[in-house]
């Protein structure tokens, strides 16, 4: 999900914390570190097991449930009315019997009464329905066995549902099939995840958390009930999806995964284009602007069309409707050769080249990139789409702010895809952790701007880490291990995208290099697809891979919301006499550690780089180098690339004459 309507999240946040952001300067006073609790040995409070083991992979006996799909859904695109059927295959592959299921009712955010609603401040909030007053929610027709016309009993509180079933599902494959009938009315603005939007040539719908979908019953947990009420986003079953939606005419349907029916839907010369987008690198329009308001660019005969699509190993799936579509195509190559292919779908308001025509480009661009780099895109189709929505995730579908135009539109297209890897392929809990899909997602979209056509959007200074520290390590924010629904909305974006962002770049770019971290990084993505990995699974799978303790970095940036200070206090020289030897004196002011990156000045002007591990820190809380000089220094200063988050700059820098030493 973007974060407040704001793509390039983490280009945009560096690109403020290098234009003048107002450092602190007060210098620090006593030091506030102590190295027993930093690199205390006590860090992972659970051995491996076999589920989860020590390593940070899938244990020998990890096992996870399954949740397949047959949907079907009926738009009424004058009341926003969704009707629809589902049939849910639950396959129970845990070691015990289950007498009921825990279903979410997402829809029912919007009530009036719902929690959710209940808890959005006064000031307002992106959550929720921005007050809109309607008939919200689900209305559950029935809940039976497949082959049974007996009506399961069932209780719905707030947003979750639970089944109760006439027969346990046994463990280790059984299997139980439920039929449910529902519908709900559409919310014009549903906590920027799905709506309606009003164009001058119809509505476009994008629609999101529209079915009762399966809660996740796992090794952790047991059942995973947290209410939706907003700013925790979802933790969902992986399986096979089967959706036909029924729309009128005139509309265009785009949806999770591949279009079954092309021939049923497009008219002979929309499908000779798909044909031909399929096979170019180049931008194909499917149904130009000027055919959007033409009759004869939609199949003639029927007042309603019925869409046929099919996506595989998924955890979710969305789709979009209007009849102001304009659609345009190319295909996207990957690594082992599979087909796939990249659509953009948006109206007349979007239409520019500096707007929603370069979106299928952005699309193909962003998603080559994380195929090579991390793990293969795994769907036959991945489709933007232009509405109400600033920037929501799905499988094979994302949708994204109508307005958005050139660096915000790639980053917002980037950002969305970027989730394709997290938390669509690695599915972490985002209820409990929204930190591992969006930090991930954020810190992965820096590099692939870096590369998107030679940086056209890469920002076109270095960022100041430094001042970056001053503003993610503040004292009053919470930390980043905070589930979404215990922060601040103002907190949001900066503990679930910013800092565990910049964290991941401090990892591989400052401690564990490129090469180790890129290696262990995609270790993880490859161990973990498809799968449901908990922080530990992250952190212990960085540090065997990576071949590096890494728990007092998990501690002071992660776990717990610690600061960076360190200073160069002192230098003197052996018996007075600089050619033998300095020794420059470095204290850490308060809790936070990291290596040491140190410049120094000698009289003859020449600079001198010195890196010292964090192994310093670990029995000192200050710390003596010797360097071997051969001459005066004029100046010690520490960080000079401002590459680490010290957020005192006021220390960071020695200048003068040496103090004598005996």
């Amino acid at each position: 999900m973007t974060f407040k309507y704001t793509a390039g999240i983490m280009l945009a946040f560096m690109a403020v914390a290098g234009n003048g952001y107002a450092q602190s300067s007060s210098g620090a006073s006593a030091s506030k570190y102590d190295y027993h609790e930093t690199f205390g040995p006590l860090f992972y409070t659970k051995n491996g097991n076999e589920y989860r083991a020590a390593s940070g992979e899938p244990g020998p006996q990890y096992w996870q449930n399954r949740a397949d799909y047959q949907l079907s859904a009926h738009l009424n695109d004058q009341t926003n009315e969704v009707t629809g059927t589902e049939v849910l295959t639950y396959t129970n592959n845990s070691p015990q019997k289950l007498g009921f299921i825990w279903m979410q009712l997402d829809q029912n955010l919007f009530k009036q009464d719902s929690r959710g609603s209940a808890i959005v401040p006064i000031t307002g909030s992106r959550n929720g329905g921005h007050g809109q007053a309607f008939d919200a929610g689900y209305k559950i027709k029935s809940v039976r066995l497949v082959g049974s016309d007996t009506e399961l009993k069932y209780m719905i509180n707030d947003t979750r549902m639970q089944v109760w079933l006439p027969k346990e599902v046994t463990p280790a494959g059984g299997q139980v099939k439920l039929k449910i009938e529902f519908s709900f009315v559409s919310p014009d603005y549903g906590s920027d995840r799905t709506g309606v939007l009003t164009t001058k040539n119809g509505k476009i719908f994008t629609i999101a958390q529209w079915y009762p979908r399966v809660c996740v019953f796992d090794d952790v947990t047991g059942w995973n009930v947290l209410p939706y009420t907003g700013p925790g986003e979802f933790y969902l079953e992986y399986g096979d999806f089967d959706l036909s939606i029924t729309a009128p005419a005139n509309h265009i349907v785009v949806a999770s995964g591949e279009l079954l029916n092309p021939t049923e839907v497009y008219t002979a010369e929309q499908q000779k284009r798909w044909a031909q987008a399929a096979q170019s690198d180049a931008t194909v329009i499917i149904r130009s602007a000027k055919e959007v308001t033409d009759a004869a660019s939609r199949p003639a005969g029927k007042k309603e069309l019925t869409w046929k699509f099919r996506i595989k190993n998924a955890r979710d799936a969305s789709w979009g409707s209007s009849p102001a579509f304009i659609v345009d195509a190319a295909k996207m190559n990957l690594p082992s050769g599979k087909k796939s292919i990249a659509i953009s779908a948006y109206p007349v308001e979007s239409d520019g080249s500096d707007a929603w025509s370069r979106s299928t480009e952005y699309v193909k661009k962003s998603i080559e990139h994380y195929s090579a780099k991390w793990f293969e895109y795994p769907y036959p189709a991945a489709t933007a789409v232009a509405g109400i929505v600033s920037g929501m995730e799905y499988p094979g579908i994302v949708f994204c702010g109508y307005r958005a135009k050139k660096g915000s539109l790639w980053g917002v297209n980037d950002h969305e895809f970027g989730h394709t890897w997290f938390p669509m392929i690695v599915g972490s809990n985002e209820r409990l952790y929204g930190w591992m899909d969006e930090g991930f997602n954020t810190f992965i979209n820096t590099l692939s701007t870096a590369e998107f056509n030679n940086g056209e959007y890469a920002p076109k200074r270095a960022s100041d880490m430094q001042r970056i520290g001053e503003m993610v390590t503040r004292p009053d924010i919470e930390t980043i291990l905070s589930a979404p629904a215990n922060l601040k909305e103002k907190n949001t974006g900066t503990l679930l995208y910013f800092k565990p962002g910049f964290g991941l770049t401090l990892l591989r770019e400052q401690i564990l290099g490129k090469e180790r971290f890129d290696k262990a990084f995609r270790t993880y993505v490859e161990r973990w697809a498809f799968k449901h990995p908990t922080p530990d699974d992250f952190f212990r799978t960085m540090e065997n891979v990576g071949g590096e303790s890494l728990q007092w970095f998990w501690r002071g940036w992660f776990i717990n919301n610690w600061r960076l200070d360190v200073g160069v206090s002192n230098v003197s020289y052996v018996s007075n006499d600089p050619s033998k030897g300095a020794l420059i004196t470095l204290d850490n002011n308060d809790k936070m550690v990291m290596p040491v990156i140190l410049d120094i000045k000698l009289k003859s002007g020449k600079v001198d780089r010195v890196k010292l591990p964090v192994e310093i820190w670990e029995r000192n809380a200050s710390f003596v180098y010797k360097y071997p000089s051969t001459e005066e220094i004029e100046s010690v200063t520490y960080d000079p690339d401002k590459v680490l988050p010290d957020y005192n700059s006021d220390n960071n820098t020695w200048k003068g004459s040496a103090d004598k030493t005996k």
